[in-house]
């Protein structure tokens, strides 16, 4: 029998980043084993009998039973390019609470202006296209949909007073088409569809005053071509964004097709999309639907979770159906509001928050082919250059905090020619920190994959470039610690010296440039800067209430972002190992979140994330509710002042912190769950290392983990099954293993190998499937009152 041997130290952080191979990519498509007594018998989880995917996606569905109003309300479709939200057309309701029109709004995540001079929010600002109306014969009477989330399709009727229109409708995934679609009754024969061009011209314009010199593109030109009808968008900068649509009769139905096609700087899409149109408009809808499914039914079955609370549970696979909607990995990396563009201030990409919690979901989910930040900043690095001083830009890089998809900020470079402030130097606001930040979200996507060309080719490249901006500005202060200059905490107002989110992130990526140069063999010749960084770097700032904004400045009023925690998440560098640091942890956390005023959404999951950190689950378990009650609108989608994506999002990702933690080298299983979730399901969930864990909890007592390795990356587990344990391989042999410490285990696992640990003696059933409900819940959208 095997024994655990004495305690060995926690891995080191050249362990934690030690490679292995790329991620194969593979999608589960049938049962796996079952169980079995016999020791040579393999161990693996048993599929339930129903489909348990089906199950909770099923159950998950949004429904109306109301009609939507406004985007925050409706149903949503998307391929991460195309995107469609649907709702009430304004203006067309009645006092009666009948409506005459329906909204299917067209936008394209590609579709943007071409003007730096006007900067990324104007001149560079995503463009919005214009929208579908369906306007039935009657007056809308009453609505019964359903946006079935394992199809990604919408299903359902709109009753008038002159009969009823039963529709289908979704944006296809691979041909990036709108297809809606209705079959009518006698009365609703001649209902019609209209297509209305957006003005072009950026949605910031409903907010801010326009640039001096700023206009608006010309209006588009409607007509016809080779019976395909169009909408041409002519740009001033050249180039020009086109609709195509396309109506056809298949017995008693009749399908709307529409696609839109982008270019620039030639006028190319015209074409493109009338041939796009043309060849899809000639598939039924039942057919051209299969190929869809089939891609959407694959895309769940890499992950499974599954939870009592059933609120939230629909919550989190509505977050899953929302990414891939949103989010491929060669779509633009997701603006504040994904592709759906609605009017707001905000109409390009983030990067001092936003599209970091935007992508945080993939690695557990196992969506890495959502990835679009790692491609992104590997095919635009060059822009990444020229966003700096001409001083430092031959071994520097940086990101301001707007760009559009190419990574191009516009204004600010075309007039000072750079984009990212310079420390101590630049008056208004250096934030420095972005591109940091946003390189931790590729180090999490080779973490999760242990993909060495991931390391290799993208995160130590740029990532030594990013830090090399730091140290370009970067002296010793009269108290022999290095210091930096006044730099910019994103939102709080003010540039201090020492800014907690500059130097965590500098800490952070110094530390990983010393691992990943340790891991590749390169002997970099600024490794001794970096461990001196490390070795001298100041304290962070902090004061009787807890972390700083830095030296100069105290935390003293409401303020939504935590950036000046960012060195406990995400990149958990103070994680409460003594007293004291927990104690800060606490003590800075319950001061952050006790300002009321500018608390928004993601200030709830950051709190939950850093409690489910301190293993507090009834208090991260809190901080979701707050998201909820006060944040979350019906259809899951999000606001402030406009549309924004990530805080749903990274809610989902909060869930993730609370059932598995994989940071500093552990794999944590089930390390903050509230004692309401006494039983919870999760399968191949991906960790840190390359490994797929399931794990099941019954009645609050963790019965089985397992868990399958994809590149050989060494293995310590937390586990929580109370007692001794039996670990036992893929054919169920003992397999030895080691005590690591504080409730983990060391396991050798080869590429390929699994490990099931259970009590000593005990046989669980191995099945996955989802858990029971603890109460019923109103389903999201809007069912009826």
């Amino acid at each position: 029998m095997s024994r655990p041997s004495d305690a060995i130290p926690s891995p080191s952080r050249r362990t934690v980043l030690a490679t292995g191979t790329a991620l194969g990519g593979t999608v589960l498509s049938g049962g796996l084993p079952a169980a079995q007594a016999s020791a040579a018998a393999p161990i693996a989880p048993e599929l339930s009998p129903s489909d348990p995917w089906r199950t909770v996606l099923d159950d998950a569905d949004l429904v109306w039973q109301r009609m939507p109003k406004t985007w925050y309300e409706g149903p949503f479709l998307g391929n991460g390019f195309l995107g469609s939200g649907i709702y009430a057309e304004p203006g067309t309701g009645q006092e009666d609470g009948t409506f005459t029109a329906v909204r299917f709004n067209v936008q394209h995540s590609e579709v943007q202006d071409h003007r730096p001079e006007f900067g990324s929010l104007f001149g560079l600002a995503r463009l919005p296209i214009g929208y579908f109306t369906l306007e039935p014969v009657g007056r809308i009477t009453g609505v019964d949909w359903r946006l079935r989330l394992r199809d990604a399709e919408l299903t359902g009727t709109l009753t008038t007073d002159r009969g009823t229109l039963t529709i289908r409708a979704l944006v296809h995934t691979s041909r990036s088409v709108l297809a809606v679609e209705v079959t009518p009754s006698d009365g609703e024969r001649g209902f019609k569809w209209v297509f209305h061009p957006a003005d072009a011209i950026s949605p910031r314009a409903a907010f801010k005053p326009l640039p001096d010199g700023y206009q608006g593109n010309p209006p588009a030109e409607v007509g016809e071509r080779d019976g395909v009808s169009t909408s041409v968008q002519s740009l001033l900068s050249g180039g020009q964004h086109v609709t195509a649509w396309r109506e056809r009769t298949w017995g008693a139905s009749r399908t709307l097709y529409a696609h839109v096609a982008y270019s620039y700087p030639q006028n190319t899409a015209a074409g493109r999309a009338v041939r796009t149109i043309r060849s899809a408009s000639q598939l039924p809808y039942s057919q051209a639907a299969l190929t869809h499914h089939t891609w959407w039914h694959a895309y769940y079955r890499k992950s499974f979770l599954s939870l009592p609370d059933a609120r939230i549970q629909r919550f989190y696979w509505i977050q899953l159906y929302k990414t891939a909607s949103a989010a491929r990995r060669d779509a633009p990396v997701m603006a504040t509001c994904g592709p759906w563009l609605e009017p707001t201030p905000w109409p390009n990409t983030w990067w001092n928050l936003n599209a970091q919690l935007e992508y945080w979901l993939i690695h557990g989910s196992n969506h890495l082919e959502l990835d679009a930040i790692t491609r992104s900043l590997s095919e635009f690095r060059k822009n990444l250059v020229k966003e700096v001083a001409a001083p430092y830009d031959a071994d520097s890089m940086g990101i301001p905090r707007t760009t559009d998809p190419h990574l191009i900020n516009g204004a600010q470079s075309a007039l000072m020619g750079y984009g990212v402030g310079i420390p101590g130097q630049d008056p208004p606001t250096p934030e420095v920190g972005n591109l940091t930040w946003a390189l931790h979200n590729v180090w999490l996507s080779y973490r999760h994959t242990m993909d060495e060309s991931i390391l290799r080719d993208i995160l130590f490249p740029l990532l030594r470039k990013a830090v090399n901006y730091y140290l370009h500005f970067l002296e010793p202060g009269p108290d022999g610690k290095l210091h930096l200059p006044a730099t910019f905490s994103p939102e709080y107002g003010g540039n201090s010296r020492d800014c907690n989110y500059d130097l965590m992130l500098l800490t952070w990526g110094c530390r990983t440039l010393l691992d990943s140069a340790d891991l590749l063999g390169i002997d970099d010749e600024l490794a001794p800067r970096w461990r001196e960084v490390l070795a001298k770097r100041v304290a962070y700032p902090t004061d009787e209430n807890g972390f700083m904004i830095g030296a100069d400045i105290p935390f003293a009023k409401s303020h939504r972002h935590y950036s000046h925690m960012l060195a406990v998440y995400p990149l958990y560098e103070v994680t409460g190992r003594t007293t004291e640091e927990r104690a800060l942890i606490e003590k800075s956390l319950a001061h952050w979140v006790g300002f009321e005023g500018a608390l928004q959404g993601y200030t709830f999951t950051g709190a939950a994330s850093m409690s489910a950190l301190l293993g507090k689950g009834e208090d991260a378990l809190g901080y979701l509710g707050q998201l909820m009650s006060r944040f979350i609108q019906p259809n899951t989608m999000y606001q402030e002042s406009g549309p924004v994506i990530e805080t749903p999002l990274s809610a989902a990702q909060s869930l993730h912190d609370m059932v598995c933690q994989s940071w500093g080298g552990i794999i944590r299983v089930f390390p903050a769950l509230p004692a309401a979730w006494a039983d919870l399901t999760v399968h191949d969930f991906r960790t840190q290392g390359a490994f797929l864990l399931s794990a099941v909890r019954k009645g609050g007592v963790t019965r089985w983990v397992r868990l399958t390795s994809e590149a050989g990356a060494p293995c310590v587990v937390r586990h929580g099954v109370a007692g001794a344990v039996d670990v036992r391989d893929g054919k169920g042999r003992r397999l030895r293993y080691s005590d690591a410490g504080e409730g983990s285990i060391r396991i050798a696992l080869s590429k390929g190998e699994s490990a099931l640990i259970t009590a000593r003696g005990d046989r669980p059933d191995l099945t996955v499937a989802p858990v029971r409900p603890n109460e019923g819940a109103p389903r999201w959208g809007l069912p009826a009152e």
